[in-house]
Parts: C-alpha cells; structure tokens; sequence
C-alpha cells in the first residue's frame, strides 16, 4: 500500500501539473509534449512504469510479492489479476504514446516546464519509487514484524473460526 500511495500521489501531482498550464486534462488534447517538456516527461514515464509494475520500480515488488504470495491459494484470481496488469500497461502505454510522442497541438506550442517548486515535490516520490525498486529490504525491514504480528492474528482468529 505503501507503493501504491507513492505512485498514485505522484501520478497526481503530474497531471496537477499539467493542468495548471493546459487548463485540461483530456489526453487526446495533447501531443508532443516530450520535445518541450522533456524534464516533466522523463517523470511521468517513472510514474507510468512504476504503476505498470515494470522491474526497477516499486511497483514490481509489490505486485511480485502479491502474486507470489497469493498464487499457491488463489491460482485463478492471480491469473484473472494478470490480465488486469495487461489492461493497465495497454492504457499508460497509449496515454503515454498520445500525449508525449503523437502530433503535436500547436496550441500548447508554450508550455512551460516542470518548475523547481513542482520538482521539489516530485523528486522525493521519485527517488523512493526508484530506491524501493531497486533495494526493497529496509522497508521490508520495517514492517516485518508488524505483519509478522498480522499473520500470527489471522492464522489465531482463523483457527478458532474453523472450530465452530
């Protein structure tokens, strides 16, 4: 959930930040975006393949510990889950290809880009998408034994339900 909090909340801050020049955020509105703003598309391909749960991102951990977790149980739900990945990856695909790479609109010939501000408040998210991606354990670390915790109370709670 963590993860999923971090590219969600910058996958928001981006689209803000496109708002707050275009006024919109309709994606067939858009084009060419990634020769003017190059700064603020570099961001949202990292926001776009980390939601996609691309390897080197955090979205990858958390999707790979679900489904590895969820599997030996849930075999036809994960599999149903994996068509959803797909789904997801076709959308930010074609959003990312319409909006950065397609014609360009001449009405937003002048868009400015991402500002320090801007970056000051998508740098970290970033950087821990990116970090946690790469090297997950003191997160895992942190939480161990919280779920350690969790799962001792669901297995307990569990065990008594099963002798009613």
């Amino acid at each position: 959930m963590f993860n999923h909090g971090t590219i969600s909340a910058m996958l928001f801050i981006l689209v803000g930040v496109i708002y707050d020049r275009a006024h919109h955020r309709d994606i067939e509105g858009f084009g060419g975006l990634a020769s003017q703003m190059p700064v603020y598309t570099a961001f949202v391909a990292i926001a776009f393949f980390a939601g996609l749960g691309l390897p080197g991102f955090s979205g990858f951990v958390s999707e790979a510990m679900i489904f590895i977790g969820a599997f030996p149980v849930f075999r036809t739900i994960v599999i149903i889950s994996t068509l959803g990945i797909l789904l997801n990856a076709a959308y930010f695909l074609w959003a990312f290809q319409r909006m950065f790479f397609g014609p360009a609109n001449e009405k937003y010939n002048d868009l400015p880009e991402i500002n320090s501000r801007e970056l000051f408040t998508v740098i970290p998210l970033a950087v821990i998408t990116l970090f946690l991606g790469v090297y997950p354990r003191p997160f895992l670390d942190l939480v161990s034994s919280t779920l350690n915790l969790l799962i001792e109370s669901v297995v307990t709670i569990g065990g008594y339900a099963g002798n009613l």
